[in-house]
């Protein structure tokens, strides 16, 4: 009998599968796959926090199918290779796989894996995932389509009953791509620090906090401390597939209808439709990995400083919440919204360096690193997308309002816990009366500010402001809104507006 795949990617589950629905529906044996990829760890975005969460999901998976009495192999190598070597030992009816939506090496190698399969009379069937939909030219009715696609029932599987045949082969596709012996011991040793991963954590985690825990959602999210408990802390089981989208949609809407406090699932509930917003926007111009997306800001000029940039990425700019905040990504993996947003600014606004250098070292800390909402969301935050709000987040006021006691800055900088709360985001401030009192002394027991955060930023609005005139900008707006917005009936008005500025 020709064998069905089920090839796993980001969508490390079994509930509400698509994939895994379809193949075991053709009662015919049926081997699961995950792989890591020599491609992801070329790719400057790679960290091994990723793969560890990958490979406890995997790990998770691999024990439920087993159970069922399936088959599962975690293998190590190219996609293109380890499908070649299957299809010459096995007849391969059909592979089974969700769209992904990732960086633009993934989009080759789906490339070149797609004429193999027709070369080979393999079909590969590919299902949308998370309500993001491939081939689109504008956003028309996406928005229908979204809400459609996250009605719909969730996949249910019927396992099939067909053997699979587990005899040489199986031992040489181990043999062959097998977890290289230096990097298994890495992805086994999952740090303690990080969130747990995998779907019964998430079933958990999701029921925890539909259970009563949303009640501080809006009040709390864009605190650092407090947004670590009171925020819905499902973004890594979405980055992973350990639940999907519908899922935690249809879980949403069905609390939303009980509950008392309507307005914070009301409110998360419309982050999940911005979820999939951003990634549609990266599935339908995946090239914002490596340019602005609005081209007209590749005229700006930020030289990289290399001493700036290592600052910032060590957490030792002078600036306690920016550094607080990058240490606590160091070290759990994670850090909610308003803090991500205001690292991003800090970076491309007071430091004025290129983007690009900035996004890549985040996607590395990031356990829960998506990279259709990383790219879109950092541009925004950068002020390059010339459709948003140009957003300057100055660090002391972000500590004054979300961390005014200095507990989450204490936390990850434990040198200015000898200092009281109301200077803990302004040490450089102390008086030298302060310093001798509290035996602290600015330069030496923490690092003195490196940039004016103040003069930087009116800086970085004025050219940003003055640059979002240029004709080249408002042309790529223009363009940005026609293709990533619902606002079509707005944007005949605003070309007309801008044409005539142009004469």
């Amino acid at each position: 009998m020709a064998l069905q795949v089920v090839w796993f990617k980001r969508d490390l589950r079994l509930a509400d599968h698509a994939a895994l629905h379809s193949a075991h529906a053709q009662n015919q044996p049926v081997l699961h796959l995950f792989l890591f990829e020599p491609i992801f760890k070329a790719h400057p975005n790679w960290s091994l926090r990723h793969w560890q969460a990958q490979y406890q999901s995997a790990l998770e998976v691999q024990h439920q199918l087993a159970q069922k009495g399936q088959v599962m192999l975690i293998l190590h190598g190219s996609a293109a290779d380890v499908f070649s070597d299957l299809a010459e030992k096995l007849p391969l009816a059909k592979v089974h796989s969700y769209q992904e939506t990732d960086v633009e090496v993934s989009f080759e190698r789906d490339l070149t894996l797609q004429k193999f399969f027709r070369k080979q009379a393999i079909l590969w069937q590919e299902h949308p995932a998370n309500g993001v939909f491939r081939g689109l030219k504008n956003r028309q009715k996406w928005d229908e389509r979204w809400r459609d696609f996250m009605s719909q029932p969730l996949a249910k599987v019927i396992y099939s009953k067909a053997t699979l045949d587990q005899s040489d082969w199986l031992e040489h596709l181990q043999r062959k791509f097998a977890l290289p012996a230096k990097i298994k011991p890495q992805l086994e040793n999952y740090p303690a620090a990080f969130q747990k991963v995998g779907e019964a954590e998430g079933q958990k985690q999701l029921q925890h906090f539909l259970n009563g825990h949303y009640q501080n959602y809006s009040k709390h999210i864009s605190k650092p401390l407090q947004s670590r408990t009171s925020c819905s802390r499902l973004s890594v089981f979405l980055a992973w597939g350990n639940l999907s989208l519908r899922q935690v949609y249809q879980a949403s809407r069905k609390a939303y209808l009980k509950s008392t406090s309507k307005r914070n699932l009301k409110n998360f509930i419309s982050r999940l439709h911005w979820h999939s917003h951003f990634i549609q926007k990266f599935e339908m111009e995946h090239r914002m990995e490596q340019e602005t997306i609005n081209r007209g800001f590749e005229a700006l000029h930020q030289a990289a400083d290399e001493e700036r940039i290592e600052a910032w990425k060590k957490g030792e700019t002078g600036y306690p919440l920016v550094d607080a905040s990058m240490k606590a990504l160091h070290e759990t993996g994670y850090l909610n919204f308003r803090m991500r947003a205001m690292l991003v600014s800090f970076f491309c606004h007071h430091l004025w360096q290129p983007w690009q250098a900035g996004a890549h070292y985040l996607a590395q800390q990031f356990l829960d690193f998506i990279p259709g909402i990383h790219y879109p969301q950092f541009q925004m935050q950068a002020g390059l997308t010339g459709i948003n709000t140009v957003r300057v987040y100055n660090p002391e006021k972000q500590a004054e309002e979300h961390d005014p006691h200095g507990e989450f800055i204490c936390t990850y900088l434990p040198a200015l816990q000898k200092i009281p709360a109301p200077l803990r985001a302004t040490p450089w401030a102390l008086s030298p009366l302060e310093q001798s009192f509290y035996d602290f002394t600015p330069g030496k027991d923490y690092p003195l500010p490196i940039v004016d955060a103040q003069k930087q930023a009116a800086k970085a609005r004025e050219i940003l402001h003055e640059a979002k005139k240029w004709p080249r900008v408002k042309q790529e707006s223009l363009r940005i809104l026609q293709r990533h917005t619902t606002a079509i009936r707005n944007t005949e008005s605003r070309t007309q507006t801008v044409l005539s500025q142009k004469r």
